[in-house]
């Protein structure tokens, strides 16, 4: 039995990009449809060139909020969009997660449906990773580029369990963002756990991966890929992407005092990762970015807020949040080791984003940025541009 989206089209302009600036539409605006704030994005493409735009609707401004996870499509490229259409949903009863309750986070209202990841697959197949309640995890399967959705099974058993002997995880979210599929035909999506403590419950964590080698029907935890130390501190979310070589580099964000990305590399994405080490070119103001590979342009991509001033203070201490602002997006010919071009896409408030890539090698940026209304948080964005504009000094 399968969850079918029904979609109605709306127009929004946007055309086609050359070496232009980089064209934006707002897919999401705060405290509209009965909902406080549209957040953690992620985009795809499909196979079959369909984009899938999709985020947490929520009800509150918290992380523990009454959560939906919307999703809009387009088939032309980005002209014109489907209406938002919710995608997740688990029978009830839904137990509260014990770290919410304790943390006195719990929703009485709702369920807290979190982290949205796809993975879109070389059959035409996208596959969809979602949370609920930070404590399990589920997954669906499209075979009609998003239309409509087969009805979600639970992983949690084999796809996180496995990490307890490791890290006892109390909290577990995968991406945000998108997963990949390797050459190999694995399924990979970056994960985090953590052991519920600090004051949103969020602390104490690590950076993973798990995967499927049988086209999402099981799936299996990796090994940690970045460890809680005293030199990395709280890795967590964390991006993927595979290299020219068919090596995995993962990249976390973490809240280490140095304020710079913790990337590890895996020959199979899964296992053997090396000791992770910091990317002096990427500063982290402790938040989540995003990797994308472009095989045909021999290029990887990397976004995150490039900023590490924080306003009103005038000496911040190391490891503590920087303003999210100047989001950027850097270049590499060299699998990662340099990044030789950059560009701002958002000089103000800017957050959360995702990569993708349509076959005409536009490339699409989904994040979050603030309104007149909200300064923070205030609308979802997808920009376009191409890579001769990300080139240009």
């Amino acid at each position: 039995m399968k969850h079918v989206l029904i979609v109605a089209t709306c127009l929004c302009g946007i055309s086609s990009v050359g070496g232009a600036e980089p064209e934006k539409i707002d897919l999401w605006e705060a405290d509209t449809h009965d909902y406080v704030l549209y957040r953690i994005p992620g985009i795809v493409v499909t196979k079959a060139n369909t984009i899938l735009a999709y985020c947490e609707a929520r009800k509150s401004v918290s992380d523990w909020a009454t959560i939906d996870i919307l999703m809009r499509r387009s088939t032309d490229g980005g002209k014109t969009w489907s209406q938002p259409a919710k995608i997740a949903d688990v029978p009830g009863p839904i137990q509260r997660n014990p770290v919410a309750i304790a943390k006195k986070r719990e929703n009485h209202n709702g369920v807290t449906y979190n982290n949205p990841v796809m993975i879109t697959d070389s059959s035409g197949a996208v596959h969809f990773l979602f949370c609920v309640e930070y404590m399990r995890c589920f997954y669906s399967r499209s075979d009609d580029d998003g239309q409509s959705w087969t009805k979600p099974t639970e992983i949690t058993a084999s796809a996180f369990e496995p990490f307890r002997k490791h890290h006892d995880w109390k909290v577990i979210a995968t991406g945000p963002g998108h997963g990949i599929q390797l050459k190999s035909g694995r399924l990979l999506v970056p994960v985090w756990l953590s052991l519920g403590t600090g004051a949103g419950g969020h602390g104490d964590s690590v950076s993973a991966t798990i995967y499927s080698d049988d086209g999402g029907k099981t799936w299996k935890a990796g090994e940690i890929a970045i460890a809680y130390t005293k030199d990395w501190d709280n890795p967590n979310e964390c991006c993927v992407a595979e290299l020219s070589d068919g090596r995995v580099l993962l990249n976390a964000r973490n809240r280490s005092k140095s304020h710079r990305r913790l990337i590890t590399i895996s020959p199979d994405g899964a296992s053997q990762w090396s000791r992770p080490r910091f990317d002096e070119a990427l500063l982290e103001p402790i938040c989540m970015g995003s990797l994308l590979a472009i095989p045909s342009q021999k290029v990887l991509l990397f976004s995150n807020p490039d900023n590490l001033s924080k306003a009103n203070t005038k000496d911040p201490a190391p490891g503590t949040g920087r303003d999210r602002k100047n989001l950027t997006v850097r270049l590499s010919t060299d699998d990662g080791q340099t990044w030789t071009a950059q560009r701002s896409i958002e000089s103000g408030f800017s957050a959360y984003s995702d990569l993708a890539v349509l076959k005409d090698g536009t490339v699409l940026i989904i994040y979050e940025r603030g309104s007149d209304k909200r300064p923070a948080y205030g609308r979802l964005t997808i920009a376009r541009f191409s890579l001769d504009w990300l080139k240009m000094k």
